[in-house]
């Protein structure tokens, strides 16, 4: 990566960058800890509790996601629901359990104004890379594993409107054509 942090600003869509698969991150270095550090910035900024490198021009498997605990949410609970800080995701592959999955609203900082229905399952596996390289592996439920599924789509180019249910697009139909009328 040679990218420069001072850069990165949110891209909404129907930016391109949105639907591009992204590579693996080819190196642990400081500029990856510095694109992290202003991904963690931009999220932040926004109130978001993730983003992914695409959502902000960069096309590299990194996502950062800060979901804080709460009266429902705990760092400690086994499987975690809530993160201790902002955590960087390198190279994340999740494991999808079989079983059922469940709907709930989810939104996107790239698509100001939709919100809508996603099927999703509610615990999932992940594994990943931290900025220094070292590998971790964490297993997680509710609104952090959603978050997880939320941004790796995104590094695969898939967006909330492609996954939402049928009603959902329904409701959000005159709000993505007015974001395509904005491009």
């Amino acid at each position: 990566m040679n990218i420069d942090p001072t850069t990165l600003k949110l891209k909404i869509y129907p930016a391109k960058v949105l639907r591009k698969k992204c590579a693996p991150v080819p190196a642990f270095d400081q500029n990856l800890k510095d694109v992290a550090a202003a991904m963690v910035k931009i999220m932040r900024e926004s109130d978001g509790v993730g983003l992914a490198a695409p959502q902000v021009g960069v096309e590299f498997r990194i996502f950062v996601a800060d979901v804080p605990p709460n009266k429902e949410r705990s760092t400690t609970s086994d499987p975690v629901t809530a993160t201790d800080g902002p955590v960087v995701y390198v190279n994340p592959v999740i494991t999808l359990p079989p079983g059922p999955v469940e709907a709930d609203e989810e939104g996107c900082l790239s698509l100001p104004d939709v919100r809508g229905d996603v099927l999703r399952p509610p615990t999932v596996t992940i594994s990943a890379f931290d900025v220094d390289g070292k590998p971790f592996t964490l297993t997680g439920t509710g609104l952090l594993a959603r978050c997880w599924q939320h941004e790796l789509d995104h590094l695969n180019g898939v967006l909330i409107i492609d996954k939402m249910t049928q009603m959902s697009r329904i409701k959000n139909r005159a709000a993505i054509r007015d974001l395509e009328a904005d491009a």
